[in-house]
């Protein structure tokens, strides 16, 4: 089976930092390269010593010969290229700490029949909805939705209503998904959505049909509210011009209505979209995979 590992500069509480490793471990992540944005984050101990893991501190010492960008975006692909250059897996993946990969069959194989000269595999984002009849479970969704794009275009009033003009696709975070790639290409060189060869930006195949990236984004209220500012004036939302002006001058309850219309599915919806492919459901046990984990499962 070929090999494939994962890299994300993570900034997140420790229990979130053991879902993401722990989830990626148990469906066969090789290797994982984990690297700490903040030098003095505790979560950076729990992981030493794990042969399927290199955990770094990007603390002084790290930067050295190496220059610390202001943008957290910039630090995340120099430190996915730094990864690039240790990799040993046969694919790596540069993924953030809030993206799971779910794969209908172990991802190794899908990506051992990619053609020999296709050197990007590219997964589709679905987003996680809020529901809060669910039990805690770290990340916690059981559904997730992706883009309506033009050929599903009447979906988007039954899912978004007044809102499908500031989130026209239903996706309030990125939508152009992330990147699986081969390692040990010469002039290869990791971005946050796509890769570089030889300083051109290879073309995105079509997406995996066969694997897809989960991602909690804004299924966690309250940390999406204390999130809202950044993500408007330097994160995802800049990059959207109508949803960050509404964001930005909306009042509390306005902000309330959106995030109720727009990330909690009713179940009639849910249905309609779940037939077209539109949502995907999941139970990722990432509490169990955690406490596996910490029992020394995925050595």
């Amino acid at each position: 089976m070929v090999s494939w590992g994962l890299v994300a500069t993570v900034k997140a509480s420790e229990e979130k930092v053991l879902a993401w490793v722990a989830h990626h471990l148990s469906i066969g992540a090789g290797h994982l390269w984990v690297y700490f944005d903040d030098p003095s984050d505790p979560a950076h101990a729990a992981l030493q010593g794990h042969p399927r893991i290199t955990a770094t501190l990007c603390d002084a010492g790290y930067w050295a010969d190496k220059t610390r960008h202001h943008q957290h975006q910039n630090r995340q692909s120099r430190n996915a290229r730094d990864a690039y250059l240790q990799a040993r897996t046969n694919w790596l993946g540069h993924i953030d700490v809030d993206e799971f990969i779910q794969a209908d069959r172990p991802l190794g194989d899908i990506l051992g029949e990619a053609p020999a000269d296709r050197p990007v595999v590219k997964l589709e984002p679905f987003e996680a909805m809020h529901d809060p009849m669910l039990p805690d479970d770290i990340y916690t969704a059981s559904e997730f939705r992706g883009a309506l794009t033009h050929d599903v275009w009447r979906f988007r009033m039954p899912a978004l209503g007044p809102y499908k003009r500031v989130i026209r696709n239903g996706i309030l975070s990125h939508s152009v998904g992330k990147v699986l790639f081969r390692t040990g290409i010469k002039g290869l060189s990791p971005r946050l959505h796509s890769v570089m060869l030889h300083r051109k930006r290879l073309p995105a195949p079509d997406w995996c049909r066969e694997a897809r990236l989960l991602h909690f984004h804004a299924q966690d209220r309250a940390a999406w509210e204390a999130a809202l500012n950044f993500r408007v004036l330097r994160g995802a939302y800049q990059f959207n011009p109508a949803l960050a002006e509404f964001l930005a001058g909306a009042t509390p309850d306005e902000v309330d209505a959106f995030y109720r219309r727009t990330q909690i599915l009713p179940m009639d919806v849910s249905r309609e979209l779940q037939a077209i492919g539109r949502v995907v459901t999941a139970r990722l046990a990432l509490r169990e995979k955690v406490a596996g984990l910490r029992a020394g499962a995925f050595g």
